[in-house]
């Protein structure tokens, strides 16, 4: 996909408020920082520009109101439990924030991925009731990495019966990756139970997507991270990576289990991150992390995401296009490329897409962060004038 092109234009400064100060470059390299890509913000396929310069974010044109893209500071959750969804699973859940806040619930990727206390600093714990769980086999929820009664929709499922659980009557969705998988097909699910969306990083589960990433797409890009991944699997079995890792992630032996699981994680955690983040690939060599991680991811891919068709979530974006929305996408996002956002644009014009310009996959890289705290803030501001 060729990137799409700016003419050069004159950038004046504007003296930014105090509270931003200490995340401010210094004066004498704003002028090189200050140069780099402007941020893409596609509403309704009228483009306007915002300039963005690391760390520093001017305001938004035509905001009538300056967002917060500030993370929230550390919070620790106010209750936390397990709720029994089947005869098999249990899953873990936890609230944190306002008690009487705006419920928002948060859907988290892989599939297997699991929450993580950094996931409640995207909202305003003044203003939301920030709800987290880890889906069927994932995080603390039991049994672990288990793939039985273990699809889309019992996790739609289980989503609706954590809602009435905690007798919540609609809340704001927010997901990223397969988040935003499990978002959209949870909206389209239930329409009416949801008050507005922030999703990031989307995948549609297409099997295009799947190839890009799985069978050898995404390792023009880091073919030295595919290189582990590859040569776990026997020349003879590489006609189909995703089917090759399945027999392994599923073997009679643990240690084959556990070997796949690292390979597969450790490829997705190398390729996360515009720039490598040495942590987040370290979460390959934790077993039991890897073992959830793999398993489940592996087992929706096999599956097609349980859905009836590829283009699933295109084809029902009638259901939730009321729904106000925003899209957050990095432009070198290399596990989610940017052409899914984009379809999804296409689909559904009312949806604001946010385009990072100098970022990755992760929800943790700078510019995706602040975005997502922005599109937070923006959905806090609409409820607060209740329009």
């Amino acid at each position: 996909m060729s990137l799409l092109g700016f003419t050069s234009s004159l950038i004046s400064f504007t003296p930014p408020p105090p509270s931003l100060a200490p995340h401010l470059p210094s004066l004498s390299c704003l002028s090189t920082r200050i140069r780099n890509p402007l941020l893409l913000s596609v509403r309704n396929l009228d483009y306007k520009c915002e300039s963005q310069a690391s760390g520093l974010y001017m305001e938004p044109v035509k905001e009538s109101v300056e967002l917060n893209r500030n993370l929230y500071a550390n919070i620790e959750p106010y209750e936390t439990g397990f709720l029994k969804v089947s005869d098999l699973h249990s899953i873990y859940y936890e609230q944190s924030g306002n008690p009487s806040g705006h419920p928002v619930v948060f859907l988290h990727g892989g599939p297997g991925g699991g929450t993580a206390p950094s996931n409640r600093r995207f909202f305003d714990p003044e203003f939301y009731r920030i709800i987290l769980f880890d889906q069927r086999g994932a995080g603390k929820s039991t049994p672990h990495a288990c793939l039985e009664e273990n699809t889309t929709w019992d996790l739609i499922t289980d989503i609706e019966k954590l809602r009435e659980h905690l007798k919540i009557p609609e809340w704001q969705v927010f997901g990223g990756s397969w988040g935003s998988t499990l978002a959209l097909a949870y909206s389209q699910s239930h329409p009416e139970k949801v008050t507005g969306l922030v999703l990031r990083g989307i995948f549609l589960l297409r099997k295009k997507e799947i190839d890009w990433f799985y069978e050898g797409g995404a390792a023009a890009i880091f073919p030295d991270a595919w290189e582990s991944f590859r040569d776990l699997i026997p020349e003879n079995e590489r006609g189909c990576f995703i089917d090759a890792y399945s027999k392994r992630l599923n073997s009679d032996d643990l240690e084959t289990q556990y070997a796949a699981a690292r390979a597969w994680t450790k490829w997705e955690m190398m390729t996360t991150h515009l720039l490598p983040d040495e942590e987040n690939i370290k979460r390959g060599d934790d077993d039991n992390f890897s073992l959830a991680f793999a398993r489940i991811e592996n087992h929706y891919f096999v599956n097609k995401g349980f859905f009836p068709s590829e283009s699933f979530l295109l084809e029902n974006v009638d259901k939730i296009r009321h729904i106000n929305t925003t899209i957050v996408q990095g432009r070198y996002d290399v596990c989610c490329p940017m052409m899914s956002a984009w379809d999804l644009h296409k689909a559904w014009p009312e949806a604001d897409l946010k385009v990072v310009p100098d970022a990755g996959h992760s929800a943790n890289e700078p510019g995706i962060a602040a975005e997502l705290v922005a599109a937070n803030e923006k959905l806090k501001n609409i409820i607060k004038n209740g329009s």
